[in-house]
């Protein structure tokens, strides 16, 4: 009889995720990883090797948010607190990462072992779940319950930390064989199935809604149940509105779709949200971004109604009318299923009036662009992060991925999407920061984008202290050989936090927000990309269109005035009373 193979912990762990069908692993190779890297190796799993932890754990949320599967970001003891950041980025955005992390020997537990922190505790209120590998031979019980919870109900991050004493240590490779379950291959998430006498008493409210409104959020793009959001509300014509802080759910090819539902960034939102009498919102909280389902942004003369996947996130939304636990799509199809244009109250004109308010904002956005960039003080060509987000774009073509990440350079950038998408761009998808408007991560979402769409380009409108945050990332763009091309707004300095020092301080001036003439496009060549400057706004598209046909990593680095937003000017209004909320 032939000896039991044994297998060190890391090498039982990469099996595990192999056995779920992991396709994608980020890290920073420090000792502790070798074991696993080895068993990655053997499993032929691809591993990206990063320059710093957290920009490991961005890599692999922006993975999981293109692919919505779970994707691992593995890092040593020593980099736990580096990826923090990315679990609370990610922990915003209900993105599935799986982030296993090394910690002190078992053995030695809470005897000031070798970097010994606490590390389960410190992710616990970032992550679903967060737990201590107890035993070598549990390794694969304690990954399958980590994918099941990251991905069931509402997803999101979970945190396994590996002793190192586990992960070298060597354990029979069927240590586990003979318990349940035996097959531990990855099995789509169990959805809810609505309440069927709930289900018919929000439809008759909708039924007799005249200006009804829907707005899709993170629970529509987990579930991948977009297209059928896009079916219901172009048969029944009701306009859908996107959560804001979230990627798009849909492009110009629904023709009931308006954009983003934020009233300062997107004034055809705040039509819509006044003007309707029942606002239906599917996979979404009622936290700050909508301002927790109050007046004045929901009126309160409104029917709001909540319809989620999970019972975490009914939870969140006590304070809606109407309450329905269901899967998106299941709601989505009931919705359609039981519309009959004799039967519902729903005004004829309704969706009409919103694509009206819709044109006539982006006709009025450009006017003022024209207006405001004509006059004397922005002769020289000097340039507006609005338009330089637009010639961007302009710059661009359909099925091409778009990230942005910045304070103001987001800002203009989303108003900028929305005018362009009324113009008829169709964008491959877009990337930016989550909830928690984290600066940093646009280089390593770009270059998730580019990572799995290899045949489309990609293009990052980075602010200039986002990039400082976050972008010499850029390293594993040469590494990986992904030719993604980052325009930099350079505006030399925290814009966004000097406008609103300027609004507070009674000096009117700005403090330490400041920085030098960087030349960033010098930092790219350097490394053996593409660079150029721009310093006036008649060379931007141009630019833009060089840096894509290098075929090198890019950087185009563009003198930018900083121009206050208008979700700044907002924000900064309500804190001089008191507070953002």
């Amino acid at each position: 009889m032939s000896d039991v193979q044994k297998l060190r912990g890391g090498q039982i762990l990469a099996r595990a995720l192999r056995e779920k069908k992991i396709k994608h692993v980020f890290t920073l190779a420090g000792g502790f990883c070798n074991p696993a890297l080895e068993g990655f190796m053997d499993c032929q799993i691809p591993v990206i090797n990063c320059p710093h932890e957290q920009i490991a754990g961005h890599l692999a949320d922006g993975h999981a948010r293109i692919t919505r599967q779970p994707t691992v970001c593995l890092v040593g003891p020593e980099g736990f607190s580096n990826a923090v950041p990315a679990m609370m980025e990610a922990w915003g955005e209900r993105s599935p990462v799986i982030f296993i992390t090394g910690s002190s020997t078992k053995k030695r537990e809470g005897s000031g072992g070798f970097k010994e922190i606490d590390d389960v505790a410190i992710a616990a209120p970032l992550t679903k779940y967060s737990v201590s590998i107890s035993d070598g031979t549990r390794i694969k019980e304690f990954v399958d319950r980590a994918w099941k919870m990251a991905i069931n109900g509402y997803p999101g991050p979970v945190h396994l930390s590996l002793p190192v004493d586990i992960m070298f240590a060597s354990f029979d490779e069927n240590a586990t064989s003979k318990e349940r379950p035996f097959n531990s291959v990855s099995k789509p998430a169990p959805r809810a199935w609505p309440d069927p006498e709930i289900l018919d008493n929000i439809i008759a409210i909708i039924k007799n809604a005249k200006k009804p409104i829907l707005i899709g959020g993170h629970g529509v793009w987990w579930s991948k149940t977009e297209q059928k959001l896009s079916a219901a509300a172009e048969k029944i014509n009701i306009p859908i509105f996107n959560i804001p802080y979230h990627q798009k759910l849909l492009d110009e090819t629904c023709r009931a779709y308006m954009g983003l539902a934020d009233i300062h960034q997107y004034a055809p939102s705040k039509f819509a949200l006044h003007s309707s009498d029942c606002i239906i919102m599917v996979g979404c909280r009622l936290d700050n971004q909508m301002n927790f389902g109050n007046p004045p942004l929901i009126p309160a003369e409104s029917k709001l109604i909540c319809v989620n996947g999970s019972d975490e996130e009914i939870n969140y939304n006590r304070s809606a009318d109407e309450l329905l636990l269901s899967d998106p799509g299941a709601f989505f199809d009931g919705l359609a299923e039981n519309f009959s244009p004799s039967e519902w109250a729903i005004k004829e004109d309704w969706l009409e009036q919103n694509i009206k308010a819709r044109e006539d904002w982006v006709q009025t956005s450009l006017q003022q662009l024209d207006s405001e960039t004509s006059e004397k003080d922005w002769s020289g060509g000097i340039i507006h992060p609005l338009k330089l987000s637009l010639e961007v774009q302009n710059a661009m073509s359909d099925g091409d991925w778009l990230v942005f990440d910045g304070g103001n350079t987001h800002f203009w950038s989303e108003i900028a999407v929305n005018i362009a998408s009324k113009n008829g761009r169709k964008f491959g998808g877009i990337l930016h920061p989550g909830s928690y408007s984290l600066l940093g991560v646009g280089v390593s979402f770009a270059l998730s984008a580019k990572n799995t769409n290899r045949d489309k380009t990609v293009v990052l409108i980075s602010g200039d202290g986002a990039f400082l945050s976050g972008g010499l990332s850029i390293e594993a763009a040469f590494q990986e050989n992904l030719p993604i091309v980052v325009v930099i707004d350079n505006n030399g300095g925290l814009d966004c936090i000097s406008q609103q020092q300027e609004r507070l301080f009674s000096s009117g001036t700005h403090f330490a927000t400041d920085f030098r003439d960087i030349p960033f496009h010098n930092l790219f060549e350097g490394m053996g990309g593409h660079g150029e400057l721009v310093t006036h706004r008649a060379d931007i598209s141009a630019a833009v269109k060089r840096a894509i046909a290098s075929g090198k990593p890019a950087c185009v680095n563009v003198k930018a005035r900083g121009v206050i937003s208008p979700i700044v000017a907002a924000t900064s209004d309500k804190r001089d009373k008191a507070s953002i909320e």
